[in-house]
């Protein structure tokens, strides 16, 4: 649906000619390899949980000068991170309207670099998604990927016991009843997201 979306906004505008529209990243790819591309709009997961970010550093190391600006719902915020270092120009969220998605694209192809500042704020039981700690957020992470305890302790080099204290931490600023809902509703919100081909580490 949103893909339909974006269609038609590139569509409407004479500044644009629309190449192609495809559900996966890595189609993505190999079209970039055939056509003549000047601008992607890039999803940071598309079909079958593909990627988007690792196929944004594979174009740009290809063709390092086609524009990619992505897109995304996801409000975790190591996305905005991952999308700069993936080598995205420029990176707009789907809440806002056409008008300012245009504006960030007309900006991109003249060079600029279009990245907010943070991310937006969702609530997460009773807590605003600014509350937690950066830490916390690493467990979160975790725990979106269905790890126990143990496994958390050793990826993120800390106690059993120290994981234990960031997620009572959470389930206090939330109000929720255990690890499980929290999970659930940072999954629900889109705080935190477990992309596949994510790097370990």
């Amino acid at each position: 649906m949103i893909r339909s979306i974006l269609e038609g906004y590139i569509e409407n505008t004479r500044d644009f000619v629309l190449a192609a529209s495809v559900e996966g990243a890595e189609q993505a790819c190999e079209i970039c390899e055939t056509k003549k591309i000047h601008l992607i709009l890039m999803d940071v997961q598309t079909a079958h949980r593909e990627n988007g970010l690792a196929a944004v550093k594979k174009i740009k190391q290809t063709d390092p000068g086609i524009r990619i600006v992505v897109v995304t719902s996801l409000v975790d915020s190591g996305i905005l991170e991952q999308a700069k270092c993936s080598g995205a120009d420029s990176l707009w969220y789907k809440d806002a309207d056409e008008t300012m998605l245009m504006q960030v694209i007309t900006r991109t192809m003249a060079g600029e670099h279009i990245f907010p500042d943070a991310p937006p704020v969702v609530e997460i039981g009773t807590a605003k998604s600014t509350e937690f700690t950066k830490m916390e957020l690493r467990v979160l992470r975790c725990l979106v990927r269905g790890m126990p305890y143990p496994r958390i302790a050793e990826k993120l080099n800390m106690e059993v016991v120290t994981v234990k204290y960031h997620v009572t931490n959470m389930l206090r600023k939330t109000n929720l009843k255990n690890k499980l809902q929290l999970a659930v509703a940072v999954s629900d919100a889109k705080f935190v997201v477990d992309l596949a081909c994510e790097e370990e580490g």
